[in-house]
């Protein structure tokens, strides 16, 4: 199984990334959002964790790229953002990400439960 992390904050993809390959996933890491789409195109990920706040592209373009795209479209985007609006979560959902997490307001742990539970389905 593989994830893609699109996320610019090294720290968390250092976490995310480990924790992802300790349970044998193949974990690959973007640091912007172009690289992002490049390699969800490439890579072909069975899930993908997503920032909104990236540099080069932002987060919800990214997402909207992804779901117009045939080859990417079925690929399930879990966000995991500090933008905690109501606006940012209902645009990221009515795009189609399948969820949205709060930094803050859950653990890692968390979004990896969650993310692996979109790629069992």
């Amino acid at each position: 199984m593989k994830v893609l992390i699109i996320e610019d904050e090294e720290a968390l993809n250092k976490v995310v990334k480990e924790e992802f390959a300790s349970q044998g996933y193949e974990a690959k890491v973007a640091k912007d959002g172009e690289e992002g789409l490049k390699m969800a195109k490439s890579f072909k990920p069975d899930a993908i964790m997503l920032d909104l706040v990236l540099p080069k592209k932002v987060g919800l373009d990214v997402l909207s790229e992804l779901k117009a795209d045939e080859s990417t479209k079925n690929i399930p985007v879990i966000v995991l953002s500090n933008l905690a609006e109501d606006e940012n979560i209902k645009k990221a959902l009515t795009l189609g990400a399948a969820d949205y997490f709060v930094k803050t307001q859950h653990s890692i742990y968390e979004v990896i439960e969650k993310i692996q539970k979109h790629i069992k389905k």
